[in-house]
């Protein structure tokens, strides 16, 4: 029966849990999955990505960032902002238009679709008439100009998407006007580029995919000019000055057209091929900018010879004499240039790449073109991640130690500063400073600084050195041969493939305190190393651990251990190895634990654990925790799926056999042999079921056949033999719900490296329900988790009660059970419900501390299930607090990817490339709040002035001091206009007008959808 509470009481306890607990999830950190199309704004400074799910992310200065996803799962194909406004539109390969905003709310923008359309036809028409092709946005703000399929262009006003068929241009209007002896007159295909007259905004480029290019008269609405290309077309570009128009080609060459000279070009003025005579690869995008004192920059993608370098993904740059073909390692989305505006020139100042998978921005201004570090974007997949290991709160000594090994790292990158700065970053300073830390299947770990908005790069370390591996360390691919042509130049960091897949870090623990570092590996390699400041040659000193201790009748089938180096091997500064344990057979590592204080290192595999003290460099213990059962463990991880494999084809065949020989007995019964079929294929499904599936009332791990494999390792100061002596000891949980206890006799400081450290069993516990133990905590007296080491010792924590008695709390796949130490008697549990299959899949320690009473917060266990739901239970009585829906259950890697921090948030990958952040706690939440503020105008006495429309809840351009600043000198500007040119009167006018209309029509036509809103700071 349920117990009644005082209604004071639950009130109370609610009210507390508002103020600890509040799931968001905050920011995606990484590289967007699957990029599908690119756009930028000069005005803004703002970047934009779309991605092959819908996604819209946009990017300005470090933590300006903005997310949005469309109600279709459609890919974005092309991505435009309105110039020098604060709208969007995105084109999907649905063939929808969508219109997006950065609206300000509360002083934080936020990212809104305001808008979706549909380009209609004529009646009866067929659908390649209105599908899209080619967009121009332009540069009233206004106008929409969208080439289709069928060779037509519409002109659609926006925000209100109204169609103006008056100013459409129709395919027919287009081929009346060609000579009848064009090659391409009745066919000319789709409409592949469209752009405006840098000095006439009244006149676009109409390109279509048979090669023509017409010059158009949106007012006249006529032909001016056009130039008769006979290569399929793939691009254009107008020159700046307006003088000439570049066209690029399938064949791999760009003409050059000269505008104003005759009505009619048969041919271009010049025909280029970059790399040769022989046949190349299409030409995708080209772009030309003048400077103001040297040669012009040439800018293309693509163009390579087929024949010897048609895998190749480059992008070319010619300035003078200068000529770098930039080689990147997947496939180049787009591209688009950076004008360096700030300092009136409008020279090239930076180029901007997207590829498949990374961002890369190369400086122009710098001599060698160098590349730009990214702030954000990073790759985090440019070798595949195998784990992650957070550390907060990183002492400011050792955060600086990592930063300056890591700059020396970076000496190959520009030093000009990240030329997209746009919008404003409101979020605070982040209060303390975090690593994340990521282990890749190449060997290398990579430190992140996860403080902030901003997933920014500190330092990589390498493990391959090492050992011997394929690869020579004097091999520098980043740069071609002399006289190499074309003459490549690699860039980017994206490499997926591994030299030796045993290299993959598979555990990492890094003690901020002191500086030292255990990383595991595939091979069942562990090593120890320590933060220096200086380059080191040193050899690293070999201990081979065999976890079987000589039993019989096992014998490993898996991969060999890696060979490592005997001979000094030369470090340079950072973490720098000088211990290595190898297991034997050498598993994957599945456990590891660094306790600095006591200078151990305690690891487990699928067939034992050990510890090693790598202060004298010896083997402290070891376990073998193999039973008879556990033959599957000696597989290895290929041949566990080839055994797979085989056991599922084996169970086919004998269906098969089965069916053949019931065939040849039963020829005559037809309804006989179906029944034995129906009973044959009943009986293999029911032998293929898998574990969990079977059991219906207990959830069970289905690596059952793995009872030795070591889940969890755990160092703690504790009563163990009796309640008046502590002792170091060392706890070991098993897959077959098996818990271990080892008392460690520690030498005194002055004795450490002459006694020895010894290890002998004292506690052995068995869970009854045999699931998986994934953690284990000891609590003190106060029912608080014990400190980490050195933790007290540099203040940062207060010494734990040793004057009541302590707990030692056990997490399986299924429960969690509390028992008292020293005599190891069940106090109390809880379990998870069996009927839902829920079971444990990842668990951690964190503070929530409250958000309305700086000084209060509780301890609480973070738990992440197979369902992808996140729970919070109290220490130390394991009463449920809250739970959360968070990842999806079908996502198995993004469970199995999960890492919590220590004040209650947490990161997991939602794609190979990205990670997801989110918070369960009221007080420490990290995530973008950034401001974009409407532009101003580039000129106020220009010829075709753009209307700009103010944010729609009226904020000011500028902040409103600027505005008192500058009133004044516009008052003067606007009466010199008045006074001197009246139709600069009558334009202003129209705009003004203008802005009237499209604002009634904007209020009558679109409403915001809000359904699909990724704001900032919500």
């Amino acid at each position: 029966m349920r117990r009644f509470r005082r209604h004071g009481q639950e009130s109370h306890r609610d009210k507390l849990k508002q103020e600890l607990y509040q799931f968001n999830k905050t920011v995606e950190h990484g590289f967007p999955h699957q990029p599908s199309a690119l756009g930028y704004s000069p005005s803004l400074q703002l970047l934009a990505i779309g991605t092959r799910s819908g996604a819209i992310k946009l990017y300005g200065a470090p933590g300006v960032e903005f997310m949005g996803l469309h109600d279709e799962t459609a890919a974005v194909t092309q991505v435009h902002f309105l110039p020098n406004l604060v709208e969007l539109v995105t084109l999907l390969d649905d063939n929808s238009l969508h219109m997006w905003t950065l609206r300000a709310h509360h002083g934080v923008s936020e990212l809104l679709e305001i808008g979706r359309f549909v380009l209609t036809g004529p009646p009866g028409a067929p659908p390649s008439v209105t599908r899209v092709t080619a967009v121009l946005a332009h540069s009233s703000g206004e106008l929409l100009l969208l080439g289709t399929e069928g060779g037509h262009v519409f002109v659609v006003e926006v925000p209100g998407f109204r169609e103006m068929e008056d100013k459409s241009i129709s395919l027919e209007s287009v081929q009346s006007r060609i000579p009848d002896d064009y090659v391409g007159r009745r066919n000319l295909q789709c409409v592949e580029a469209l752009q405006e007259n840098p000095l006439n905004s009244r006149q676009v480029l109409v390109g279509y995919g048979r090669g023509l290019i017409v010059l158009w008269d949106l007012d006249a609405r006529r032909a001016v000019q056009q130039f008769l290309g006979t290569q399929q077309l793939e691009s254009m570009w107008w020159v700046p000055d307006g003088g000439c128009v570049l066209s690029c080609h399938s064949d791999g060459s760009y003409c050059q057209w000269k505008l104003g000279e005759e009505k009619i070009q048969y041919a271009p003025h010049r025909t280029e091929t970059p790399y040769g005579s022989f046949p190349c690869k299409a030409i995708s995008k080209i772009v030309q900018i003048p400077t103001a004192k040297g040669p012009p920059f040439l800018i293309f993608s693509g163009g390579m010879p087929r024949a010897s370098y048609g895998d190749r993904h480059c992008i070319s740059v010619i300035s003078g004499k200068t000529h770098v073909a930039l080689d990147f390692t997947s496939r180049i989305i787009d591209f688009f240039v950076i004008q360096d505006w700030d300092r009136h020139k409008g020279d090239p100042s930076a180029l901007v790449v997207l590829a498949e998978e990374e961002l890369v921005v190369v400086d122009l201004l710098s001599a060698g073109w160098p590349v730009m570090q990214a702030p954000y974007l990073a790759p985090l997949h440019c070798s595949a991640i195998t784990c992650s290991h957070h550390v907060s709160s990183i002492p400011l000594k050792l955060w600086e130690r990592v930063r300056a090994v890591g700059q020396l790292q970076n000496t190959q990158y520009s030093n000009q500063p990240w030329p997209l700065n746009g919008g404003q970053n409101l979020a605070p300073d982040p209060p303390q400073r975090d690593l994340l830390l990521t282990g890749h299947e190449d060997g290398t770990v990579r430190f992140w600084d996860a403080s902030g908005v901003c997933l920014y790069p500190m330092y990589k370390l390498s493990t391959s050195s090492v050992f011997h591996t394929d690869t020579d360390p004097n091999d520098n691919m980043n740069q071609g041969s002399e006289g190499e042509w074309p003459p490549f130049r690699k860039v980017g960091c994206f490499d997926p493939y591994s030299d030796d897949p045993r290299l993959g870090i598979q555990k990492i623990h890094l003690c901020k305190y002191s500086g030292h570092l255990a990383v595991a590996g595939t091979a069942g390699q562990i090593l120890v190393l320590e933060l220096n400041d200086e380059a080191l040659e040193q050899a690293v000193e070999v201990s081979l651990v065999d976890l079987l201790l000589g039993q019989e009748g096992f014998r490993w089938k898996g991969h060999t251990r890696l060979e490592e180096r005997e001979e000094p091997v030369n470090f340079s500064p950072g973490f720098q190895p000088f211990a290595l344990v190898q297991c034997q057979p050498p598993a994957v590592v599945t456990a590891l634990n660094l306790h600095s204080e006591w200078k151990l290192v305690a690891f487990g595999t699928s067939h034992g654990f050990g510890l090693y003290d790598y202060q004298q460099r010896n083997v402290v213990l070891i376990r073998c925790t193999l039973s008879p059962s556990d033959q599957l463990a000696m597989e290895g991880p290929l041949s566990r799926v080839k055994s797979i494999k085989k056991s599922l084809r084996q169970s086919f065949r004998r269906i098969r056999r089965s069916r053949v020989s019931v065939r040849k007995q039963h020829t005559n019964n037809p309804a006989k042999l179906q029944e034995i079929n129906a009973r044959m294929e009943a009986e293999a499904l029911q032998e293929m079921e898998l574990a969990p599936v079977q059991r219906k009332i207990e959830a069970r791990s289905s690596d059952d056949s793995f009872t030795g494999l070591v889940r969890t390792l755990y160092f703690a100061d504790t009563f163990l033999s009796d309640s008046t002596h502590r002792t170091a000891s060392l706890w070991a949980g098993t897959n077959g719900g098996s818990v271990f206890a080892y008392a460690l006799r520690l030498p005194s400081i002055e004795r450490r490296n002459e006694d020895v450290v010894t290890a002998h069993p004292v506690k052995e516990i068995q869970l009854m329900h045999r699931a998986p133990v994934v953690g284990l905590v000891v609590l003190d007296g106060r029912g608080a988790p014990l400190p980490e080491p050195l933790e007290v010792a540099h203040d940062l924590a207060r010494s734990p009660d040793m004057q009541g008695s302590h707990h030692l709390l056990v997490i399986s796949e299924e429960q969690f059970k509390v028992f008292t130490l020293p005599k190891v008697s069940s106090k109390t549990k809880l379990k998870l419900t069996a009927v839902e299959g829920s079971r444990v899949r990842r668990v951690g320690l964190a503070w929530f501390g409250s958000s309305q009473t700086e000084e209060y917060g509780e301890s609480g266990l973070v738990v992440l299930t197979n369902l992808g739901e996140l729970h919070v239970l109290s220490l130390p009585h394991i009463k449920m607090q809250v739970h959360y829906s968070c990842i999806r259950r079908e996502d198995i890697s993004g469970i199995a990817s999960c890492v919590f921090t220590k004040h209650g948030q947490g990161f997991y990958l939602i794609s190979p490339s990205e990670f997801e952040r989110f918070s369960l706690s009221a007080r420490w939440i990290v995530e973008p709040k950034c401001l974009v503020e409407v532009p101003l105008p580039p000129s106020t006495s220009s010829a075709s002035p753009t209307a700009y429309r103010t944010q729609p809840d009226g904020m000011a351009v500028k902040h409103r001091k600027d505005n008192e600043e500058s009133e004044s000198s516009a008052k003067r500007v606007m009466e010199h206009a008045l006074l001197n040119d009246e139709t600069v009167l009558q334009q202003i006018q129209k705009a003004l007008e203008g802005d009237q209309t499209t604002h009634v029509e904007n209020n009558m036509k679109i409403k915001p959808r809000r359904g699909n809103v990724m704001s900032n700071g919500d």
